[in-house]
């Protein structure tokens, strides 16, 4: 599962974080925890880095949209 991470994953951290992959590295993972979207049409991302065996769990593409 954390080997077999790619970008625009949908997962949850340690911790209970959700957020989506956005950059996958040997050992860390960024992930897309918040976009704000700006009326002068530039959107805000809000991103962390996290070790890759804080994932806990790969959700099924869509549940984070599910969830909001």
């Amino acid at each position: 599962m954390i080997d077999a991470l790619t970008k625009g994953d949908e997962v949850i951290a340690a911790g209970g974080l959700v957020g989506k992959v956005s950059k996958v590295g040997e050992a860390y993972v960024t992930v897309e925890v918040a976009r704000l979207h700006s009326e002068r049409g530039a959107d805000q991302l809000f991103e962390i880095q996290i070790q890759r065996v804080a994932i806990q769990q790969v959700l099924p593409k869509g549940t984070i949209k599910a969830i909001q």
